[in-house]
């Protein structure tokens, strides 16, 4: 089969591509450094032409007001570039409990992005996978001052990339789902706790201070980010910090 992973040079895309190709399939990877811009539309229709499926991994520059206007622009021209190509299957990654979080201005973009999706002309997937561990960091880096983290204590199932982008890939490679596949990390901490564990693991001497009001999470309600019931990935997060 053929794809376009649009936004296929990324921390997910990239490694969709290769899993694509290392299962004997063709896949291509399109990003604005390869000349395709899903906002203005340049190159997109060159891009999915020819192609069994697309892959949407392209994301908004930021996370706030803005991001709406990028999930629709951007899934407005790549839906029509893929219908005037023919393709069979689109595919877009997406958030575990995102749609309960209607106080995040990007959680309700990606909502938006599902809805265009599930009202499109096209047979389509979408994969909702639960935070990935590669932005622990940066979720930490938010609300980091001198020598102390404060995070709050929302329930976190992470997720490592690598398991991201081989359940995007198994997917996009099947019979279009039609709906919703939840993937998560087998392992549940609060965020609080995980990042105790990430600071001890690189011998980091800040202090994480169990705050409810810290950073983007604070806004969450409950486990709402969690899904036991999800395809479990096999990455433990001890294993992925070693």
């Amino acid at each position: 089969m053929k794809f376009a992973v649009i936004g296929g040079t990324g921390l997910i895309g990239s490694q969709v591509v290769k899993n694509l190709n290392a299962a004997g399939h063709e896949a291509v990877p399109h990003s604005q450094s390869t000349g395709v811009d899903v906002i203005s539309g340049r190159g997109l229709d060159e891009a999915v032409a020819g192609a069994d499926v697309v892959v949407n991994l392209t994301n908004s520059p930021t996370f706030d007001e803005a991001s709406p206007a990028f999930f629709r622009t951007s899934m407005d021209n790549l839906l029509a570039s893929a219908r005037k190509g023919g393709v069979g299957h689109v595919v877009i990654l997406s958030i575990v409990g995102v749609d309960q979080v209607p106080e995040l201005d990007y959680y309700r973009a990606k909502v938006l992005q599902e809805e265009i999706l599930t009202a499109g002309p096209i047979p389509y997937s979408i994969v909702r996978a639960t935070q990935f561990m590669e932005f622990i960091d940066a979720a930490m880096s938010w609300t980091s001052d001198g020598d102390t983290v404060r995070l709050p204590a929302t329930p976190i199932q992470p997720i490592a990339a690598k398991d991201v982008a081989q359940a995007v890939a198994e997917v996009a490679a099947g019979a279009p789902l039609n709906g919703i596949r939840n993937i998560g990390g087998p392992e549940i901490f609060s965020l609080d706790e995980l990042g105790r564990i990430t600071l001890a693991h690189k011998g980091d001497k800040r202090t994480v201070v169990t705050d409810p009001t810290a950073g983007m999470f604070a806004a969450v309600k409950g486990d709402v980010l969690t899904d036991k019931n999800a395809h479990l990935a096999p990455t433990r997060y001890a294993d992925w910090l070693s």
